[in-house]
């Protein structure tokens, strides 16, 4: 059976789907940021590559893109009727909850290389993502493109911190250690 849904009720669909997908984004990310940040004397102490970009400029960005996720997300489930629409967004759900790990593994337990195999993982699963999002709504895949340069950002960033610190920065410039193991 068909169905049909004017304009407006397919507004008030993404609307309703949006005002909670947007929350949910960025509640789940800005928790993530707080399970490990850089204001530890470890990530002090390291050698910061030159594209590390100024520190104002991860909040900009994370808060822009959490909101086009969170878009993109309400895109997809107000398409009620689209084939394949519950398993795009059970792979995006996987996919955001491990790669939102990655702060955890980086900041709180100060491990770069299970970082950077975090953000290898993100990459691979959004593009999955992506092909499975595009399927349902073309609109929403492109809006989470810049995501998917983030990461690809990030990656090199995360590998970059590798090289300049293949020590793996264990002591920090006044000489301790802050490594959380779990």
């Amino acid at each position: 059976m068909n169905i049909l849904a004017s304009p407006a009720q397919l507004r008030a669909s993404f609307l309703r789907w949006a005002l909670f997908m947007v929350p949910l984004v960025l509640l789940i990310g800005f928790a993530a940021g707080k399970l490990g940040g850089p204001d530890t004397p470890w990530f002090a102490g390291l050698v910061k590559p030159a594209i590390y970009p100024p520190p104002v400029v991860f909040g900009i960005v994370w808060s822009g893109l959490f909101v086009l996720i969170g878009l993109a997300m309400a895109n997809v489930a107000s398409a009620w009727c689209a084939s394949g629409r519950g398993l795009a967004l059970a792979v995006f759900a996987v996919h955001f909850i491990v790669t939102q790990s990655w702060s955890m593994v980086f900041f709180g337990m100060q491990d770069m290389m299970t970082a950077l195999m975090v953000l290898g993982f993100g990459i691979a699963s959004l593009l999955l993502a992506l092909a499975l999002v595009m399927r349902v709504r073309r609109t929403a895949a492109l809006l989470l493109l810049p995501y998917l340069a983030w990461l690809c950002f990030a990656a090199v960033l995360n590998y970059q911190f590798i090289v300049s610190n293949p020590d793996g920065g264990q002591q920090s410039a006044d000489g301790a250690a802050t490594k959380v193991e779990l």
